[in-house]
């Protein structure tokens, strides 16, 4: 595996002069191509802060962020917006579907954004219907299906593009425990099946065990990183509760 994302000593201020507060604080890492990773701290540790950074919804105060070779604090707008376009996919809390589009209207005006020929738009849509498993409620409007429908709908949305690397926050947050586990799953089957690089912040333990790797952040600064390795997503639940309860932060776990 080659390093895809550098992060190098990354700070970001809020606000300026005696007002002014650090979110994030000095965080370096490394996020190779293919990996499955997850953020996980207490409220206001940085972890959202840091996605947006990552996914150039905010920019670094100071320090720089590559994608191999293209350092993406230096891009213009213009490169930035283009540079999202083509390499980034997001997935939210909030599910931010079109209600007066069907299900499947919702994937296919995601891959018209990317101007394609119809026969090569169709086919794609067919084939991020059939993978997140949503084929039978293509012809349903949001309002008709659950949440856990409506958040694989957002999910192939955002991978309307192949995108290199798949950015969520806390994409279980509006779910219940079943919607939770199988969007989950469906996860880590892109991350496995299509090699599809997945960044995910949490604050949920049960969420956090499908990782491969979980960096612990607190005030600002990663403390802690845990890999799974060849554990078992239980054994890997319970090393995160155990560090978790060594943060004093938010414990929120499901089984």
């Amino acid at each position: 595996m080659s390093n895809y994302i550098q992060v190098c000593d990354v700070e970001k201020y809020y606000g300026n002069g005696s007002n002014a507060s650090k979110a994030v604080d000095r965080v370096s890492f490394q996020v190779e191509q293919g990996e499955f990773v997850g953020v996980m701290g207490a409220s206001g540790s940085g972890k959202t802060t840091l996605l947006n950074m990552l996914s150039t919804i905010d920019s670094v105060t100071a320090g720089h962020i590559y994608y191999e070779d293209i350092d993406i604090t230096e891009l213009s707008e213009n490169k930035l917006s283009e540079f999202r376009k083509q390499n980034l996919g997001f997935v939210f809390q909030e599910y931010n579907l079109l209600d007066t589009l069907t299900i499947e209207e919702n994937i296919l005006l995601a891959l018209t954004l990317h101007s394609r020929h119809k026969a090569e738009i169709l086919g794609r849509c067919q084939e991020l219907l059939s993978l997140l498993g949503i084929e039978d409620i293509r012809n349903s409007f949001p309002y008709q299906v659950s949440g856990g429908q409506k958040q694989r709908c957002a999910c192939a949305r955002a991978l309307a593009n192949r995108p290199r690397l798949l950015l969520a926050d806390e994409p279980t947050g509006a779910l219940d425990s079943r919607s939770a586990q199988t969007l989950l799953e469906t996860f880590t089957d892109m991350n496995r099946k299509l090699n599809a690089t997945i960044f995910m912040v949490t604050h949920d333990a049960f969420s956090a065990s499908y990782c491969g790797r979980i960096l612990f952040l607190k005030d600002g600064r990663i403390f802690h990183e845990l890999r799974r390795g060849r554990k078992s997503r239980r054994e890997f639940l319970n090393e995160i509760l155990d560090v978790l309860s060594l943060t004093g932060g938010e414990l929120s776990h499901a089984e």
